[in-house]
């Protein structure tokens, strides 16, 4: 656990490891998570320590993300939310009191983010802010019996688009591949494979990418990939087909089975396979270590939630690594991962300005806000964001995934830059619908 209390506190992080030592302790002791609160339910009904916390003293948030686990780890987030701390603390506070930035390494793992989310109804925290977990099965629960919002999650799971607590600032995956499926259809593609993961989540892309497809009759093979190899090579052939003019792929797997699928790519050496993917599978750092416009990534479409790096909606976040970040740990800007934090916590503080004056800033005051539907801005981070009863999504599954928006991008000098300006909605496409005329 690590402690921003003050403007002034810059500790290393090294130094400041004694609670995620207790999370870890205790991580395989906690009960099992309590069943899931309907989605329909009020959000008033939703009460808890949190609610009850002091209007005096320290306002306290939690980031957590995985660490020391591999090709899960996003320790840029939760580095991210320090300096972000830092920065609130210097300019004056949250709603006129100090900000406690409350960091935990859930280890990828569910007993690490129930221990995690265990912490933070300890510390009696309004939000659990700009997070990464895939389990979100594990936590939600836990969080909707103390009341408090799970703001600006990574979407990894189902619960953090249908918990009436859960405050999605992105799309997740969903979004994502659904996204691709249309830019591969702007790119004139005839016949499109997905390399997905082999697991139950795999297959819900399918469904996705399909939708995407579908009206413009593109057919669609799905090849499933593991999701560890040394030898993706016969993923990369299936995929591959017959290199004919108009066949393109897609890829939706994580950052490690992604570069190791990239280098059978390089090797086969389509002449005519267009390929695409998702930000989060690669981004600007695999674009620079696989050769640039040189590499299996040069001229590459990928469909992200946000602008790219190089886009100026990034120099506030810029700013804030240069002049608070720590030194310990490095935050890589073009991590989708560190944007989605920096998001959540830009409508953190956007929130808490909207709670009146007079009144406490709470778990149940926040909530108040961002439910009440009026749209917070993101300095165009992202289409403004409301999470009130007319933005849900049509789904029984996803109600919360309120911004349907991605960004097309594509890789040109060795860059990911825009291929189309601003935002493209793919709401029909989640909600089974129609596509526009």
């Amino acid at each position: 656990m690590r402690r921003n209390g003050s403007p002034d506190d810059h500790r290393p992080a090294g130094r400041q490891s004694t609670g995620l030592r207790r999370t870890r302790r205790r991580a395989g002791v906690l009960a099992a998570a309590a069943a899931l609160v309907p989605a329909v339910f009020a959000t008033s009904a939703c009460g808890g320590p949190a609610d009850a916390a002091s209007a005096s003293g320290d306002l306290t948030v939690m980031t957590w993300a995985p660490a020391d686990t591999g090709s899960a780890d996003r320790p840029g987030m939760t580095a991210l939310a320090e300096a972000i701390g830092r920065e609130i603390n210097a300019k004056g506070g949250l709603h006129g009191r100090t900000l406690r930035v409350l960091t935990c390494n859930e280890h990828n793992t569910a007993d690490g983010v129930t221990a995690c989310a265990r912490q933070a109804i300890d510390a009696k925290a309004v939000a659990v802010v700009g997070s990464y977990s895939q389990y979100g099965g594990s936590f939600v629960s836990t969080l909707e019996q103390a009341g408090i919002p799970y703001l600006g999650g990574y979407g990894l799971s189902t619960p953090e688009f249908s918990s009436p607590l859960s405050y999605p600032v992105a799309g997740g995956t969903p979004a994502l591949i659904a996204g691709s499926g249309r830019q591969l259809v702007e790119a004139g593609c005839r016949s499109v494979a997905l390399i997905r993961p082999d697991t139950r989540a795999g297959d819900t892309l399918v469904g996705y990418l399909d939708a995407a497809l579908r009206p413009a009759g593109i057919r669609l093979t799905d090849v499933k990939a593991p999701e560890r190899s040394n030898d993706y090579t016969p993923i990369a052939q299936k995929a591959i087909g017959d290199d004919r003019n108009g066949n393109c792929v897609t890829v939706a797997l994580g950052p490690e089975p992604t570069s190791n699928l990239l280098d059978p790519f390089r090797r086969l050496g389509p002449k005519h396979t267009v390929l695409a993917s998702v930000i989060g599978s690669f981004q600007q750092s695999v674009v620079d270590s696989t050769g640039g416009d040189g590499g299996p990534l040069g001229g590459a479409y990928a469909t992200g939630w946000f602008p790219p790096e190089s886009s100026p909606v990034w120099d506030a976040l810029r700013g804030t690594v240069r002049t608070y970040g720590s030194g310990d740990t490095a935050i890589d800007v073009a991590d989708p991962g560190v944007q989605t934090t920096w998001v959540a916590y830009e409508v953190l503080r956007a929130a808490a300005n909207r709670v009146e004056a007079g009144k406490p800033l709470t778990a149940k005051t926040l909530r108040g806000v961002l439910d009440g539907g009026d749209p917070i801005e993101t300095n165009g981070a992202t289409p403004p964001l409301s999470w009130g009863m007319t933005n849900m999504l049509a789904s029984a599954d996803s109600p919360r995934l309120v911004n349907t928006s991605v960004t097309f991008q594509h890789v040109q000098g060795g860059r990911l830059v825009e291929q189309h300006k601003g935002f493209v909605d793919v709401r029909w496409v989640l909600a089974g619908g129609k596509a526009p005329s």
